[in-house]
């Protein structure tokens, strides 16, 4: 067993929790999860109302956090060790999407959104409570990446941010597991949140493009990100850092097939 795992059972306090972008999507199921394992979990998110309303369900906290703040974050990781315990996980799934326009439609200020909240807003949330995991000598931390992040897609400043958290993730499991905090991230592929919902009903994506691209031939269920994520923040996944665990119902293995005239009917 790996020092996190051992540090964790040091203490008799209920196990803390910390879900960045918590209100609602791969965030909110990432909550309920970690509570059914017991975590006493904080919803942290821009958006109050929701993230109040998702902490009352999990039995657990709310903070108003603007994650590409640094002093709203440092504050907020401030708050949680003082007043709720010391953080065992950290799931960082605050993101913001981005419209698939050629780069010059796409406005710089757009792409300077994205990367601010996507890239600059995780690593922020890594180092904020990441200092008192490196302190104690344990804790895990998931960030949620994207399929888009190992693949060429029409996505020029959301795609290469989420390249950039599988890089960051893979470089903080190397900087910090001498000190026994362990660092993954999860890749899911088309995922039915909120967010996916609306984009097809507004018609921008349709549901048949989504699904004919992946080996499994559906999209992923929030529930399922969230599976991924509660197994590598448990101490099953001691010996686990460093990867990117895709959940994308077979997407990145079978897009290639296209090439092929695509994927093979069921038989």
């Amino acid at each position: 067993m790996s020092g996190g795992a051992a540090g964790e059972d040091m203490d008799a306090r209920p196990r803390v929790a910390v879900v960045t972008g918590g209100a609602s999507g791969i965030g909110e199921a990432c909550a309920q999860a970690l509570a059914q394992d017991g975590f006493h979990v904080v919803v942290v998110d821009i958006d109050q109302a929701r993230s109040r309303a998702v902490a009352a369900r999990v039995g657990g906290v709310a903070l108003l956090v603007d994650v590409s703040d640094e002093a709203s974050v440092e504050a907020a990781a401030a708050e949680v060790e003082q007043r709720v315990g010391p953080v065992a996980v950290l799931v960082n799934s605050a993101g913001i999407l981005q419209r698939p326009l050629r780069p010059h439609a796409l406005p710089l200020q757009d792409w300077d959104e994205v990367q601010r909240v996507d890239l600059r807003g995780t690593y922020v949330c890594c180092l904020a409570f990441g200092r008192a995991m490196i302190a104690r000598r344990s804790g895990a931390i998931v960030n949620i990446s994207s399929v888009v992040g190992s693949r060429s897609a029409p996505l020029h400043s959301y795609a290469p941010a989420k390249a950039a958290v599988i890089s960051m993730t893979q470089c903080l499991a190397a900087e910090w597991g001498p000190s026994g905090v362990r660092v993954n991230s999860v890749a899911p592929g088309y995922t039915l949140t909120p967010a996916l919902k609306d984009a097809i009903d507004r018609g921008d994506r349709t549901l048949e493009s989504l699904t004919s691209a992946a080996a499994l031939q559906r999209t992923v269920d929030p529930e399922e990100v969230a599976a991924a994520v509660s197994f590598l923040a448990s101490r099953r996944a001691g010996a686990i850092t460093g990867v990117d665990l895709p959940v994308d119902a077979g997407w990145l293995v079978a897009t290639s097939w296209a090439t092929y005239g695509g994927m093979r009917a069921a038989g």
